[in-house]
C-alpha cells in the first residue's frame, strides 16, 4: 500500500487537480496581485498555508472539495483584509510588515541594526556586488527591507524633495 493503494484513488487525485487547479486561479485573480507578491514575513506564512491547504484537498480524502474550496477563499479573503487594512493604517502596517532597517549609511555600518538583524559585512558587501557596484565610495545606504532583501542606495549629488529613506527605521538618527 505505500507504493499504491488503487487506480481510483490515482483518479480521484486527477478530478480533484483539475478541479482545483482553475478554482485556485480564479481565486488568486479575483484577490489581485498583491496576494502573491514579493514576500515578506506575513507573505509568506500566507503562501505556505494556501500550499498546505492546496495539497490537504489533493491527497486527503476526508476533505471535500467544497471544504477545501472554502477553506483557500477564506486565507485569501484574510490576506486581502490585513493588505488592505495595511495600506490605510500605518500602525496596522508597520505591526504587520515592521520597518526597512538602515543597515550602512554615508561610509559607516550601523552596527547596533547589523546585530539585531542578524547581518554581517559579507552580505553587504554581496549585496553591492549584486548590483554591480564595486566601491563602498558610490553608495550612500544599505536597507534591510521588509521582505529580507538588501537595498543600496547609490549617492546621487542632486537634492530631492523627497528622499527614498525617509520611511527607514534609523536614517534620523543618522543624518
Amino acid at each position: 500500500m505505500l507504493f499504491f493503494k488503487s487506480w481510483s484513488s490515482v483518479f480521484d487525485i486527477i478530478i480533484m487537480a483539475v478541479i482545483l487547479y482553475p478554482s485556485l486561479i480564479l481565486l488568486l485573480r479575483i484577490s489581485g496581485k498583491r496576494t502573491l507578491s514579493k514576500m515578506n514575513m506575513f507573505d509568506l506564512v500566507i503562501t505556505v498555508a494556501l500550499g498546505s491547504t492546496v495539497a490537504t484537498i489533493l491527497l486527503s480524502s476526508t476533505v471535500t472539495f467544497v471544504d477545501g474550496i472554502t477553506a483557500l477563499a477564506m486565507l485569501i479573503l484574510l490576506q486581502f483584509i490585513v493588505t488592505w487594512l495595511g495600506v490605510r493604517s500605518r500602525a496596522f502596517h508597520s505591526l504587520i510588515k515592521g520597518e526597512p532597517q538602515l543597515l550602512y549609511y554615508n561610509g559607516n555600518y550601523i552596527e547596533s541594526a547589523l546585530k539585531k538583524e542578524r547581518i554581517n559585512r559579507d552580505e553587504i558587501k554581496q549585496a553591492l556586488r549584486a548590483q554591480g557596484i564595486a566601491s563602498f565610495s558610490h553608495v550612500e545606504a544599505i536597507v534591510l527591507e521588509t521582505d529580507g532583501s538588501l537595498s543600496v542606495v547609490k549617492k546621487n549629488n542632486q537634492t530631492h524633495e523627497f528622499h527614498s529613506l525617509s520611511d527607514v527605521e534609523g536614517i534620523h538618527h543618522e543624518n
